[in-house]
């Protein structure tokens, strides 16, 4: 029988993509979720039975134990952007990471993987980043030889960044945008994906990597790539002072706040802001894709492939684009 591995948060951004190439690669997949009615797609990932949803909710520790029995390998791709109702940054990225690895430990579990995010660091003043380090201090304590993957920007055809930024730019004739000069290295979803499927499948040693494309662009040059792959150049990428965003992030969480949860903050947080004050690249001498034997896939490789939808005329841009050229 093949072996099992238990990919948390396996239906969402990366994991769908860790998912696919474990199912690939020969191996059962157990997809653990919040909501596995909503996360059936996975099974078209392999043969009939190959990939399966479970429901698994990280914040529950008998539901990831549930979740691991018999498992050889897990992944934990779950995290939080912004907090919402019960699932804060705490809850998620810590208590969740605590949660795997003592029952990937119990269970004996042969190999765990944390999906982290670069920046992770417990003495950090955002929250986010301040989770996303105690869950890494939790999995190294647990399961010392975790492999732990801090990936900078990811971006794909799901992706929550420039599909958002794409779909402001079809009805904005300018794009605000907090943390203008803030340096990133976008890197392509797969290419987490790969990394996540080779330590899973214990061709990666034990440790932190650091994953980043092969690009590292301020915030504003992604916007100004952005807007030429999708035919709107002529747009204005605007530049917002910090204070001003942390001062806009401060409004909308209160209103979050005062709606009970009824109104997400889907615009900016205050948390958000925090970040988006310090570069976001892969450090001097920290392993990374490289190490893994991973070539790192340029943005200008993908981005037309998703980005497409947004332009004036959708898949038929460029060749109106074309005609245009050719008329006397």
């Amino acid at each position: 029988m093949s072996k099992l591995v238990t990919i948390f948060g396996g239906s969402g951004f990366v994991g769908r993509y860790v998912a696919r190439r474990m199912a690939r690669a020969g191996w059962r997949v157990r997809v653990a979720v919040r909501r596995p009615n909503e996360a059936l797609f996975v099974r078209t990932y392999g043969a009939v039975g190959q990939v399966e949803p479970v429901l698994c909710n990280v914040r529950d520790r008998e539901s990831v134990r549930l979740a691991l029995q018999g498992a050889e390998a897990a992944v934990n791709c779950v995290g939080i952007l912004a907090e919402s109702g019960r699932n804060t940054f705490g809850l998620v990225q810590h208590y969740g990471a605590l949660h795997i690895a003592e029952e990937a430990r119990a269970a004996g579990v042969a190999r765990l993987v944390q999906i982290s995010a670069i920046g992770a660091d417990i003495d950090s003043d955002s929250a986010y980043s301040e989770t996303k380090g105690r869950g890494e201090a939790a999995v190294r304590e647990s399961f010392p030889d975790a492999v732990i993957l801090r990936p900078s920007l990811v971006f794909g055809p799901e992706d929550q960044f420039f599909n958002r930024f794409a779909q402001m730019a079809r009805f904005s004739p300018v794009l605000p945008v907090v943390g203008y000069f803030t340096r990133f290295q976008p890197v392509y979803v797969d290419d987490v994906a790969a990394a996540a499927a080779k330590a899973a499948m214990g061709e990666a040693a034990p440790g932190i990597y650091e994953l980043g494309g092969p690009e590292v662009r301020s915030f504003g040059d992604l916007m100004e790539e952005m807007l030429e792959v999708i035919g709107r150049p002529n747009r204005i990428v605007l530049p917002l002072p910090l204070a001003l965003g942390a001062a806009m992030g401060t409004v909308f969480d209160l209103v979050q706040s005062l709606s009970l949860g009824l109104l997400d903050n889907k615009v900016v947080t205050r948390d958000q802001v925090r970040n988006l004050g310090r570069d976001n690249v892969v450090g001097a001498g920290m392993p990374g894709l490289a190490e893994l034997g991973i070539q790192p896939t340029a943005m200008e490789a993908v981005l037309p492939e998703y980005l497409w939808r947004y332009r004036p005329a959708g898949q038929f841009y460029e060749i109106r684009e074309a005609a245009k050229r050719l008329r006397p």
